[in-house]
């Protein structure tokens, strides 16, 4: 199957490489599925989304079942009190009674986007609405800061009144958070940038989106900025490496980046376009999805026109030779999104060069 673009197709073949009759394979071996890693709840809620928004594009009954598998694999981790299990043996079986509160994050968040969606089948929805009913009371529990934003950024596609309740109460914690550690020149919800940083300003953005309010808006907009001044480059996005930079301004961003960082920079900026009206927040997306494309530190292309995956980001040395789970889903989110706005005609015209 191919997606049909100004400059070629591209194809989605990796997508169903790594897909099995359990879920999303987790890693590869260069562009083969390594069974031997299994699969992760985090990946293939990740992958719900992409079936989804890849669903809304197609129309296509092999997508279509991407979405009955990747919701299966959710209810299937859910745990009896609500929350997730991660990591699961290519024996079907899970290594963990609990999961990460990052993995319940991006679960409801998956969960939640699917459920909003008008053009999955009702059956998916209504096990959806059912597993969210059943984590929603685990939301105020949520410590990480990133499991709060993912949380956010899910519950504000329902748009209901229970749930805009949490998205209140979880938006508060983050503006604490952004408080306590906003000191001269670092403007961040932690004391150092590390992975999955868009988030948070998305996050506070989605937040305003719902509630309308200004200090929402005012700290996701000043966040989104820092952020921006860290990873953007005279060239190209740059994004922090895996080890993080601290508020004293280590090194540690130039040694690696990550497939995740561009995916969810677009949707925090095309967040904030949808809310301001902003047309350089587009550039600022196009720029992210061009560090695909070759368009970064090395000048190189993470996309393999033959497999149809995507390189598992940029090490010191150049491409990690790997193509996984999290990097196909990253490209694909990252590139169904920018291209909705470029095809709405809302924003620039032209081919994406």
């Amino acid at each position: 199957m191919a997606i049909e673009n100004k400059r070629k197709k591209l194809k989605t073949d990796h997508i169903f490489r790594m897909t099995d009759d359990t879920g999303i394979l987790h890693a590869s071996k260069c562009g083969v599925p390594d069974l031997s890693m299994g699969y992760t709840s985090i990946d293939n809620a990740r992958a719900l989304i992409m079936a989804v928004k890849l669903f809304d594009q197609t129309h296509s009954k092999r997508v279509e079942s991407l979405i009955y598998k990747y919701a299966a694999f959710l209810a299937n981790a859910q745990a009896s009190d609500g929350t997730f299990r991660n990591l699961m043996g290519y024996n079907r079986e899970f290594s963990e009674a609990n999961g990460s509160e990052e993995c319940f994050g991006r679960c409801l968040f998956a969960l939640s986007y699917t459920f909003a969606n008008q053009n999955v089948p009702q059956s998916i929805k209504k096990t959806a609405k059912d597993m969210i009913d059943r984590a929603l009371p685990h939301c105020l529990l949520l410590k990480s800061s990133r499991a709060m934003a993912y949380t956010i950024i899910g519950l504000s596609y329902l748009d209901l009144e229970n749930t805009n309740g949490y998205i209140s109460k979880m938006t508060a914690s983050l503006v604490n958070h952004y408080v306590h550690y906003k000191s001269g020149e670092w403007h961040w919800f932690e004391d150092r940038l590390s992975g999955c940083n868009a988030a948070m300003p998305w996050s506070l953005l989605a937040a305003f989106r719902v509630t309308k309010e200004a200090r929402y808006l005012k700290i996701g907009l000043e966040s989104l900025q820092f952020l921006e001044s860290k990873t953007f480059t005279e060239c190209c996005f740059k994004p922090v490496g895996m080890k993080g930079l601290s508020l004293q301004g280590d090194n540690a961003a130039s040694l690696d980046e990550q497939t995740v960082e561009a995916s969810e920079a677009i949707s925090a900026y095309i967040e904030a376009f949808k809310i301001t009206d902003n047309i350089e927040y587009i550039y600022k997306a196009r720029t992210c999805f061009f560090w695909y494309l070759g368009r970064n530190s090395k000048n190189i292309s993470l996309l393999d026109n033959e497999t149809g995956g995507c390189h598992d980001g940029i090490e010191g040395g150049g491409l990690n030779p790997n193509q996984g789970a999290e990097s196909i889903i990253s490209f694909w989110l990252a590139y169904l999104e920018i291209n909705k706005y470029l095809r709405s005609g809302k924003t620039v015209k032209g081919e994406i060069r």
